[in-house]
């Protein structure tokens, strides 16, 4: 029997590769999937948990929303679709980049808006109306820098943990990849021994392996990225390999992390089988993006729903729980109303945010950092 594994894998792919991937046009699908995703996490936040947002209710969510809450608890996921779509994006944004372009492009869209809405959620969490503590002066300075987790800082906004591994992500992309020029056979290299040293990171049970390998999370970083490739060329099928790996594995570790055995106590009970249906229609819905296959979904408005995807995704728990509280108990509006108008709320603010915010600075943070004039 021939083995494969000593045959080299060709870099030529099959027909005439698109131009770099900076001057693709945009995929508008790929933004409005980005808002579906937010919206997701955003319903597990206001109904699908427990902790400080029943506070903001005067009750378990459960108790809002008998029904849907159960749906809601699925929410969580939309942090595992997020992290499919970034390795797509960041394989196609980082694609014939320097590394100090890739370190602009990356700094100046995260960093305008993070900063913003940590100065925000200070300055609400600390006015005396306001039932959540906010954090210390200091802890809130330490939050500007992203490191508040690796520094055992309290955080500012609950979400940031996810930034946390993105930043992880970016700087293992940017080492691996982009550092010694993007091509074909070294990406999908990355992604082999990526997903190799994630897996026996798990095995190790080391914590510092576990901090740099991310192996709960590599395998949706890793499938984003090959369905990139597949993007590029859809008869790659080294690329659909990699696709097919990083889904059985994800699942896998969506399901460990997430089910548990049906409980009276539990919040909610996610079934495994739904936590596997969840991350088979993020890996599904991206794939069908790279394939073409939506293409015609290319609406203007949904550009400006991936714009408000990032600033809304930073403020809506936190500040959720003041506008919950404001609708839900201090007007008496119905769960229902309150729900729909904290979501609004905080697309709005988001719009403020990109408007006000990012779009004035992301440019100038972005010249700065290039070394541009």
């Amino acid at each position: 029997m021939t083995s494969t594994i000593a045959r080299p894998i060709p870099d030529a792919p099959r027909r005439a590769e698109p131009g770099t991937p900076r001057r693709e046009s945009r995929l508008r699908a790929l933004d409005g999937l980005r808002l579906v995703a937010a919206l997701m996490v955003a319903a597990y936040h206001y109904g699908g948990r427990g902790g400080a947002v029943t506070e903001a209710w005067g009750s378990s969510p459960k108790v809002q929303f008998p029904t849907l809450h159960a749906f809601f608890a699925y929410g969580c996921l939309g942090v595992q679709v997020f992290f499919v779509i970034s390795g797509f994006v960041i394989c196609m944004s980082g694609w014939g980049r320097s590394l100090t372009s890739f370190f602009a492009s990356r700094a100046s869209r995260l960093l305008p808006a993070y900063w913003a809405a940590v100065v925000l959620v200070t300055a609400v969490f600390a006015l005396p109306v306001v039932a959540y503590d906010a954090v210390s002066p200091s802890d809130a300075l330490v939050n500007l820098t992203m490191l508040q987790q690796p520094l055992g800082v309290d955080r500012v906004l609950g979400v940031c943990w996810t930034l946390w591994a993105e930043i992880r992500f970016y700087a293992l992309f940017a080492l691996c990849v982009v550092l010694p020029g993007a091509s074909r056979r070294r990406v999908i290299l990355f992604c082999a021994l990526w997903t190799l040293a994630a897996a026996i990171a798990r095995s190790a049970d080391e914590p510092l392996l576990d901090l740099v390998l991310m192996p709960e999370y590599a395998p949706f970083f890793v499938g984003g990225i090959g369905l990139y490739l597949v993007h590029r060329d859809r008869r790659d099928a080294y690329a659909w390999g990699v696709v097919g790996v990083s889904w059985l594995i994800g699942q896998h570790h969506a399901v460990r992390e997430l089910w548990h055995a049906p409980s009276a106590d539990a919040f909610s009970n996610r079934t495994s089988l739904g936590i596997v249906l969840v991350v088979t229609c993020g890996f599904v819905a991206v794939a069908a993006i790279a394939l073409g296959w939506l293409n015609r979904v290319n609406w203007r408005w949904l550009t400006v729903a991936g714009a408000l995807t990032y600033p809304f995704y930073l403020v809506h728990e936190h500040l959720g729980w003041v506008v919950i509280h404001g609708l839900h108990r201090g007007l008496g509006l119905a769960s229902a109303e309150t729900f729909a108008l904290t979501v609004a709320s905080m697309l709005l603010l988001a719009w403020l945010l990109h408007h006000g915010v990012e779009k004035p600075l992301t440019p100038k943070l972005r010249a700065a950092l290039s070394g541009q004039r």
